[in-house]
C-alpha cells in the first residue's frame, strides 16, 4: 500500500490536492535568456517574436491545436473486436479506481475537518494572548522558552531590566503584521501605506465551507482607514471531482472593504496641470488611479471565459492569487509565531534551495564570477555619463 503523499510535495495542498492542469493556474517556466540559447534555438526565438507581433496568428494556431486535443491516433479503434472489448473492460475497473479516489479525498477532508476542530481553540487562546486578554500560563511560557536558543535566553536576560523600565504594552503589538512581512510571498504585497492599516490586525483565522472550499478571515480593531470588523476571502472549488478525485479549484471572492473618505490604499490621487490653449488659464486636474496594496488581495481576478483571448495574464494572476490563500492557510495560520520570531523562513529557504537537479560546482562559480566582475567594468565605464535610473514612483495619497 503506497504512503500518503507529504503535504509540502503536492501541487495543491490540502483539502484540494487541486492538480495545476485542472485548475484554471498555468505553471510557468522560466523564459531562457540569450545567454543560454543555443544556435540551433534561434530560429525557434525567432518564431517566437515573430508570434509576438502577430497576436492572431498565435490565437489561431492554439484554437487548431485545441480541436487536435483528445482526438484517437485510430490505434485503438484499428484492433481486433475481442481486444477492444477488454480495453473497455479496463475503463471499466478503471472507474471503479476513480470512485475510490474520490472517496479517499473526501475521507482526507474531513479528516482535516476533525482536527481543524482541535486547532481551533489554540487558535482562539492565540488571539487572546497576542490582544491582551490573556497572559499565557507558567506550563506554556515553559514549554515555550525550552524550544529557545540558549543565545536568545542570555540575549532576553540582558534585555530584562530595560523592558522592565518602558511602560507595560498590551499583549504583542502588531503581531500579525511581523508575521506577515516575515512570510516571502505576503512580504512583496504590504506597502509601507498598508502597514499603517495592517497595524490594527488582531486575528487572522480560515474556516471550511459545507462544500469544498475554505474562508479566510480577517479581523480589524478601529482604525482610520476602513470601517469593516472583518474582511474575508473565500476559496470556492467545482461541483466535480477532477482527474483522480481531486477537487478542483474554481473561483475566489472577497468582501467589499468600506474606506472612510480619501482612506482607499488601492488608489492613489494623480495631479496633472492642463492650459487652456484660449485664455492661457491653468487648472489642476485630480485622477484616481489604481495602486499596488495588500488590500487588492480582496478584489481577486476573475477565471477568463472559454472566447477571451489573451488570457496568459490572467491566469498567472490566478495562480499567484491562488497560492497566496493557500500560504495563509497552510503556513501562516497554523505556526503565525513562528513566522512572528522569524524562525519559520530557515524551513523555506531550506525548501527553496533543495532541489536534486541542481548541485555545486565551484569550478564554474569561479569562471561565472570573473565573467561577471569583467562584465560589470565594462559596464561600469560606459555608464559612467549616463544619468541614474529614476526609481519607480511610490503610490502615495496627495
Amino acid at each position: 500500500m503506497s504512503a500518503i503523499p507529504n503535504k509540502k510535495d503536492m501541487a495543491a495542498p490540502t483539502p484540494q490536492n487541486t492538480p495545476a492542469n485542472n485548475a484554471p493556474i498555468s505553471s510557468r517556466a522560466q523564459q531562457p535568456g540569450l545567454s543560454s540559447l543555443k544556435e540551433e534555438d534561434f530560429d525557434r526565438a525567432a518564431a517566437a517574436s515573430l508570434m509576438a507581433q502577430n497576436p492572431a496568428l498565435v490565437q489561431a494556431m492554439q484554437a487548431k491545436l485545441g480541436s487536435l486535443l483528445g482526438k484517437s491516433s485510430g490505434y485503438v479503434e484499428s484492433l481486433p473486436a475481442a481486444v477492444r472489448k477488454r480495453v473497455s473492460g479496463l475503463k471499466g475497473v478503471q472507474k471503479e479506481h476513480s470512485k475510490l479516489e474520490a472517496q479517499f479525498q473526501e475521507e482526507v477532508l474531513e479528516l482535516e475537518k476533525k482536527y481543524f476542530v482541535k486547532f481551533t481553540p489554540l487558535y482562539e487562546k492565540r488571539a487572546k494572548i497576542v490582544n491582551g486578554s490573556v497572559e499565557p500560563t507558567e506550563d506554556e511560557i515553559k514549554a515555550g522558552e525550552e524550544s529557545d536558543d540558549e543565545n536568545e535566553e542570555a540575549m532576553d536576560e540582558e534585555k530584562t531590566e530595560e523592558a522592565e523600565s518602558k511602560e507595560e504594552m498590551k499583549g504583542i503589538p502588531e503581531f500579525w503584521l511581523s508575521a506577515m512581512k516575515n512570510q516571502i510571498s505576503l512580504q512583496e504585497m504590504i506597502t509601507e501605506r498598508d502597514e499603517k492599516a495592517l497595524k490594527f490586525l488582531t486575528d487572522i483565522r480560515m474556516e471550511y465551507l459545507e462544500k469544498p472550499g475554505f474562508r479566510l478571515i480577517f479581523e480589524f480593531s478601529d482604525n482610520e482607514f476602513f470601517t469593516n470588523k472583518t474582511i474575508s476571502k473565500t476559496y470556492f472549488y467545482q461541483e466535480e471531482n477532477g482527474y483522480g478525485g481531486d477537487f478542483i479549484y474554481d473561483h475566489a471572492e472577497g468582501d467589499k472593504i468600506e474606506w472612510k473618505s480619501g482612506q482607499d490604499l488601492t488608489v492613489r490621487i494623480e495631479s496633472k496641470k492642463q492650459r487652456n490653449k484660449n485664455t492661457k488659464q491653468t487648472r489642476v486636474v485630480r485622477k484616481t488611479v489604481p495602486c499596488e496594496s495588500f488590500f487588492n488581495f480582496f478584489a481577486p481576478p476573475t477565471p477568463p471565459g472559454d472566447d477571451e483571448s489573451g488570457t496568459s495574464d490572467i491566469e498567472e494572476r490566478l495562480e499567484l492569487d491562488y497560492q497566496l490563500g493557500e500560504d495563509i492557510k497552510e503556513k501562516l495560520i497554523p505556526r503565525a509565531v513562528d513566522w512572528f520570531t522569524g524562525e519559520a523562513l530557515q524551513f523555506e529557504q531550506l525548501d527553496d534551495f533543495d532541489e536534486p537537479e541542481f548541485e555545486d560546482d565551484d569550478d564554474e562559480d569561479e569562471e561565472l564570477s570573473d565573467d561577471r566582475d569583467e562584465d560589470e567594468d565594462e559596464s561600469d565605464d560606459e555608464n559612467d555619463d549616463s544619468k541614474p535610473k529614476q526609481e519607480a514612483a511610490e503610490c502615495k495619497q496627495s
